[in-house]
């Protein structure tokens, strides 16, 4: 049996047209990933949480932004916090030895000193092409209060 994964025409003309404007929804993208970094960026000082690291020489395309909350009791605490708060949030990064197929059919080899930890950590934070400036200044504002009241 052979199978055809092609893109249906529907599917090629949605992604054309993201093409032809790209550009503007990297740079859109980006600049949304700065703002979230700049307004956040007390918070972490604060020891409050980590923001995603670029190393030097290095550059992103602004695909996701996250924090990295001290445990994962935190997490879900803020994530609750801003689900009340109509915020949707996601986790990621589920280890691959954690997943349903990993167990069945992987192992893990070594120790596991990072690659849970840091999974069990990590929340995104809203970002998609046309997400306002107003709303990650809203996110960042909810975000800030709850900090503030700990």
């Amino acid at each position: 049996m052979s199978a055809s994964y092609l893109a249906s025409e529907l599917n090629a003309a949605y992604l054309w047209g993201n093409l032809q404007h790209a550009e503007a929804i990297c740079q859109q993208r980006l600049a949304l990933w700065e703002l979230y970094f700049k307004k956040l960026s007390p918070l972490m000082a604060q020891g409050k949480f980590e923001l995603p690291t670029v190393p030097a020489g290095c550059q992103h395309n602004g695909h996701i932004f996250y924090i990295k909350l001290n445990n994962p009791q935190e997490r879900q605490t803020l994530q609750e916090h801003l689900a009340a708060q109509h915020i949707e949030t996601a986790t990621h990064y589920v280890p691959l030895h954690s997943s349903q197929a990993g167990q069945r059919y992987g192992r893990f080899h070594g120790e596991d000193r990072y690659t849970t930890q840091e999974s069990q950590r990590l929340l995104r934070l809203p970002l998609f092409y046309g997400l306002a400036v107003e709303q990650v200044e809203r996110v960042c504002a909810i975000l800030e209060q709850s900090f503030a009241t700990e």
